[in-house]
């Protein structure tokens, strides 16, 4: 009863807008105190936060966050959207297939959706604004093609579920990348069929020569250089992620300091930037560890897996509950902070049925893709939001619907076909 009502009065009190680390942790903290003792509660506060802060593997985080932040500050974005719209700005929703592109590329060298929607939307909105794109469209695409930043590594997502799973985050990192690819295509797909529709909400841009083509590659050479170097180090065995994320964020900045494309204020901008965004997801990180803490003294995670398993339902049929519990609370629950709730109660139910956890990882992240695009909370959509400040929200909700669509189709495709996750995993060495 004690681990119902923490449940419960966390759901409540997340809608005050206190900030949920903190709320995981204080609520954590009397709910264990009032199961076992005060003092206990204390201690297990003071070394929970001691393990969180003072984790080897969590360094991870701010690596990759830094190789992001970098990236977007020597504007690599800019350069990955200028080569996507030479080659592709003449179809049908051009632009708006160009920033889906540019927003994979990002991706592969940020892993963070908001990141990533916040940079796109900075660096193409205006552009797409200039060529007359209905403000639905372009901002829809930007707030969903944003989504995949925490879907193609590196992923801070799969950071944290492959730290709280005991799974190689490695391995993770390689099962979101054709996922990642083929979500991109759905999306591209969605758009062109859109534009192809309703010409008037995205005229075509103007044909480019061979030449100019040709000539665009050198905006998309950094960017291979950087996931090649890390993915491909994690692919071969050659380095650990910490030291993926490490030459990562090295290698960029080395790449934007000759190239001359980053000044001193911008660099410092990008550390701050790494240390708020850094400091947000390891308080969030360190309250769900409390908090899971005291769910474990409740044996709530157990209870619900013997219970769920008790049914002798269809598996598929408990995989498909699971994921209408992400997809309603990834609308209502910062994705990160949902996951670090969610996963301690979920991950024994799958392992008891039999599913993959690699897999199941996938999955998580696809359908909180869905809940970062949808109201009432829709992160990203309110990222776009602040840059985009003279375009309402709805306008912007009703512009995700046809990408919404197509992330949908991606999880249907998942889920009768998990070697689209577990192809690559199952050739690392």
């Amino acid at each position: 009863m004690a681990g119902i009502a923490g449940l419960i009065l966390l759901f409540v009190l997340i809608f005050t807008k206190m900030p949920v680390g903190f709320l995981m942790a204080l609520l954590g903290v009397a709910g264990f105190g009032y199961i076992v003792t005060v003092d206990a509660a204390l201690n297990l506060m003071a070394k929970d936060l001691f393990d969180v802060f003072g984790s080897y593997n969590l360094t991870v985080i701010p690596l990759f966050i830094l190789m992001g932040q970098i990236a977007f500050h020597s504007g690599i974005s800019s350069r990955l959207f200028k080569v996507a719209y030479t080659f592709i700005g003449h179809w049908p929703g051009g632009m708006a297939v160009a920033t889906l592109g540019a927003c994979t590329g990002f991706s592969a060298i940020c892993g963070s959706t908001n990141a990533t929607a916040a940079t796109m939307a900075a660096v193409t909105l205006p552009e797409m604004k200039k060529y007359n794109y209905q403000d639905s469209l372009a901002t829809g695409v930007v707030a969903a093609g944003g989504s995949l930043g925490i879907l193609i590594p590196p992923s801070v997502i799969f950071i944290i579920y492959g730290i709280m799973t005991e799974q190689s985050i490695g391995k993770l990192f390689m099962a979101g990348i054709v996922p990642g690819v083929m979500l991109t295509g759905l999306f591209i797909l969605a758009v062109v069929v859109w534009a192809t529709l309703r010409p008037e909400v995205a005229p075509r841009g103007p044909r480019t020569t061979l030449k100019e083509k040709l000539a665009s590659l050198a905006g998309l050479v950094e960017t291979l250089i950087l996931f090649a170097l890390v993915m491909g180090g994690l692919f071969f065995g050659i380095f650990t992620p910490t030291e993926a994320g490490a030459i990562g964020a090295m290698g960029t900045l080395i790449i934007a300091t000759a190239r001359r494309n980053i000044t001193v204020k911008g660099f410092i901008q990008a550390l701050f930037e790494t240390t708020r965004i850094s400091c947000m997801v390891l308080v969030i990180v360190a309250g769900a560890t409390i908090f899971g803490h005291f769910l474990a003294i409740t044996r709530i995670p157990f209870d619900v897996a013997s219970w769920v398993t008790g049914f002798n339902l269809p598996p598929y049929l408990i995989m498909a509950l699971i994921i209408g519990v992400y997809l309603v609370g990834g609308c209502f629950i910062d994705a990160l902070a949902f996951i670090m709730l969610t996963v301690p109660i979920f991950y024994p139910v799958i392992i008891s049925m039999g599913y993959d956890p690699m897999w199941f990882g996938v999955i998580i992240v696809l359908v909180t893709q869905i809940g970062v695009i949808t109201p009432p909370v829709g992160v990203n959509v309110y990222v776009v939001s602040g840059v985009a400040r003279t375009v309402p929200l709805e306008v912007i909700f009703k512009g995700v619907i046809p990408l919404l669509v197509a992330l949908v189709a991606g999880v249907a495709l998942m889920i009768p076909f998990p070697q689209i996750a577990l192809f690559l995993p199952g050739l690392m060495k």
